[in-house]
């Protein structure tokens, strides 16, 4: 469905563990790491430890065939494949870096299948060392977000740009967004009315959501698995699917007995009217009648309050 945009989080939305401590812990790099947080901001650090383990003799190759033996969920390489197939715009926002995510995406067949991706830049460069920096430099301007997002990425400022980018196609766009982290908190919060937020049950978005119910605009549905994420995703497109149908139904009918009551009596009097003709055309793939009643998924609590964990 082409009004459709999905966006998901990578690190443990897409796939099952945090890229980089994956990579820091298959690669011995680990301890190194958790001595320098307290004295270094996560990006930064991380650009430390790609020199570190360059240093150490670790080549390019060997993150790469780290990178490829990420665990993800085989269900939700298929959910991902078949909501790309069925016409919606794939794009991603997350805290990882570039490289991490493209590395992964093409060796899973699935880096086509995203129009766009927003997170940290990651390249190797003339040495043939990788280097990560972060996606917002906060040593020069914090970005001002008041939600518990990190310095280096205001997620829900990236919502807001795509949702402006959107503001002029003919299309009415709604937005399913798919995350488990703090950070995911505040791309939730952006969502408006009629858009679909997925947070990963148990996950720290999921506290902030069922604490702060009151002030997020769009329909919570929660995951917790490979299953549940293929499940509820294919089934909130079908139900945005069949809206459309219905809402471009009836639409026709009533610009049907709008040019009927224009051509009534003012057309005998010799006036001119001119309609613009709309015609719209959704088609709704057969295999997505199978995924049950979408009032299955059940409103979350409403509480007001808010925690703050450690921001990654």
């Amino acid at each position: 469905m082409a009004g459709i945009v999905v966006i998901f989080d990578f690190d443990k939305t897409i796939i099952d563990f945090d890229s980089d401590n994956w990579v820091l812990d298959e690669l011995g790099a680990t301890e190194l790491f958790n001595q320098l947080l307290p004295t270094m901001a996560w990006n930064p650090l991380m650009d430390r430890m790609m020199k570190e383990l360059h240093s150490q003799g670790i080549k390019i190759e060997d993150i790469v065939a780290v990178l490829k033996r990420t665990p993800i969920h085989p269900r939700i390489i298929e959910a991902i494949k078949s909501a790309h197939a069925l016409g919606c715009d794939l794009r991603i926002v997350s805290d990882a870096n570039m490289f991490f995510i493209d590395t992964i995406l093409e060796h899973h067949g699935l880096k086509e299948c995203f129009s766009e991706i927003h997170t940290n830049p990651g390249f190797v460069n003339e040495e043939n060392r990788l280097r990560i920096f972060p996606h917002y430099d906060s040593t020069k301007s914090p970005h001002k977000c008041h939600n518990p997002c990190p310095p280096n990425m205001c997620k829900g400022m990236v919502i807001e740009s795509i949702q402006a980018s959107m503001a002029n196609d003919d299309e009415k766009k709604t937005i399913i967004y798919l995350g488990d982290g703090i950070g995911d908190y505040c791309s939730i919060v952006k969502l408006r009315d009629g858009d679909y937020a997925m947070p990963r049950k148990n996950f720290p978005v999921w506290d902030l959501v069922c604490q702060n119910r009151g002030l997020i605009k769009a329909q919570v549905c929660e995951w917790s698995n490979g299953e549940e994420f293929e499940h509820v995703l294919l089934h909130l497109i079908s139900k945005i699917s069949i809206d459309k149908i219905n809402y471009a139904q009836q639409y026709s009918v009533h610009d049907c007995r709008q040019q009927t009551l224009l051509q009534g009596p003012g057309h005998q009097q010799g006036y001119k009217f001119r309609t613009k003709a709309t015609k719209l055309r959704l088609v709704i793939p057969t295999q997505l009648t199978s995924f049950g009643n979408f009032n299955q998924f059940r409103p979350i609590s409403t509480k007001t309050s808010i925690s703050i964990g450690n921001i990654k």
